[in-house]
């Protein structure tokens, strides 16, 4: 019988990291020690999605495609509007492959994990969040902005880098952490109620796991847990007894990332363990979750670059000012300049194509056009196009949420030359010939309608990466 699994995978972790001593001198308390990732002003749920789900893609097994997309996040762009279809469109999925959003808990990525699992046909599984909190909250400093996305399905689809060996759940309704709609902030229940109850369901889902993959807790080789209460999970360490097995959460460099930390968690341990070493994976929200996967051979040679631990060697500052505007907490005089009209549906629905997944178009004679001619007959997908800066204007007095606006005329490889916005990048750093890549962002939102498209980035040499990687 096929095993099921993983076959490929990806995450993404955003440039712009937030030193948490920061925090204190501005909203007189919070803060703490390390750092947190943090979003930029064009990013969202959407967008960290497409990034994370780009490097899975690129590093499935040939021949392999997504017979179904499930996208799960705590902090969604829309309501009422399925988030996963943009996602869908960036990725250039067929009209055949459905599109479902799995939101509103953290639960509910492990949730879409599980109905991927299940699926016929390989599953693209992706999950994204954006953590916040009030100024000077602890949420606030303990949260980060990540991604992940995991490419699921059989033995039969392609060579699998994990196989699961087997599953545990434990569900139970109790008051731990929630947010009515339309609160911006998270609330909590006494820490230690919290604390008994996830030790208890946390056990009785790993028994269940373990029993179902024939193993002892000495059989298993890394443990990540997934949780937003650090007690818990150092508690039921302690009481499994799992010592130096139990793997760092990332809480110190990155934060809790919410619907992505399970897949982050997961990504992560799969870029260092070795050929045959068994992994559990632990979630710890509102009940208890837990997979435990073997890694197999494959895994050597499908890992996406760069990994996780290379995103977060390659984070840039950004000021705790700058995040609170970001995020709206901190009003600051826009540009003057009238903003953006509210975007055409029409208008999006007839450049779809160009619009959310960056295909030009190529005439008889081999020139690239962007945006594309309705001469030509050969579409030219371009979103995984490198390019070089030719030349670029510093413009401080467009429209932006975050200005200035660094605009550059771009050729790219292959050929087509495009003006497009910059990102991720400080405008000291910008120069004529700096290498830069595609990445999906939003350009504006107007009458709650998110404008998407694509931005370039610089590309940075990271430990153990390089461009041609």
């Amino acid at each position: 019988m096929a095993s099921r699994g993983i076959l490929s995978y990806g995450a993404y972790l955003p440039y712009r990291r937030l030193d948490r001593s920061e925090i204190r001198a501005v909203a007189g308390t919070g803060g703490g020690r390390g750092t947190r990732t943090v979003a930029s002003f064009d990013e969202d749920a959407t967008t960290m999605g497409v990034a994370a789900a780009r490097a899975a893609l690129v590093a499935a097994p040939d021949g392999v495609r997504a017979g179904s997309l499930w996208f799960a996040t705590v902090s969604p762009p829309y309501l009422d509007k399925t988030n996963a279809t943009a996602i869908h469109a960036a990725l250039r999925l067929g009209a055949d492959v459905p599109a479902f959003d799995v939101n509103g808990a953290v639960r509910s990525a492990v949730g879409a994990l599980r109905a991927g699992l299940a699926s016929v046909t390989p599953s693209l599984v992706v999950t994204a969040d954006m953590r916040t909190g009030q100024p000077g909250s602890s949420d606030e400093a303990a949260g980060g902005d990540a991604a992940s996305a995991l490419l699921v399905g059989s033995s039969d689809d392609g060579p699998l880098l994990a196989e699961v060996l087997g599953t545990g759940s434990a569900t139970e309704e109790f008051l731990d952490r929630w947010r009515t709609p339309g609160d911006t902030r998270s609330k909590l229940w006494e820490e230690r109620f919290g604390e008994n109850r996830y030790v208890a369901l946390g056990a009785r889902a790993w028994d269940d796991a373990l029993k179902a993959a024939g193993l002892v807790v000495d059989q298993v080789d890394r443990v990540v847990v997934a949780t937003s209460h650090g007690r818990a999970a150092t508690t039921l360490g302690r009481k499994l007894g799992l010592g130096d097995r139990l793997a760092a959460a990332l809480d110190a460099t990155v934060g809790f990332t919410g619907a992505a930390q399970p897949g982050l968690l997961l990504a992560d341990a799969l870029d260092t363990v070795t050929a045959g070493q068994t992994i559990a994976l632990v979630v710890l929200a509102d009940g208890a979750d837990v997979i435990v996967l073997r890694s197999t051979e494959a895994l050597v040679t499908g890992r996406p670059s760069p990994s996780v631990a290379d995103q977060l060697a390659a984070g840039g500052a950004v000021p705790y000012g700058k995040m609170l505007a970001w995020r709206g907490y901190l009003p600051v005089e826009p540009t003057r300049r009238p903003e953006p009209p509210r975007p055409s549906a029409s208008a999006a629905g007839r450049s779809r194509p160009w619009k959310f997944g960056f295909v030009g178009s190529q005439g008889d004679d081999g020139t690239v056009h962007l945006p594309p001619v309705p001469q030509d007959d050969q579409p030219r997908p371009m979103a995984d196009a490198g390019g070089t800066i030719v030349t670029y204007t510093i413009d401080r007095l467009a429209y932006s949420p975050s200005p200035p606006v660094v605009f550059a005329v771009v050729d790219f490889d292959g050929g087509g030359r495009l003006p497009v916005e910059l990102t991720d990048v400080d405008v000291d750093d910008v120069a004529i010939g700096g290498r830069v890549e595609m990445t999906f962002r939003r350009l504006f939102t107007s009458d709650g309608i998110h404008n998407y498209f694509w931005k370039a980035r610089p590309v940075r040499s990271v430990a153990g990466t390089s461009e041609e990687s």
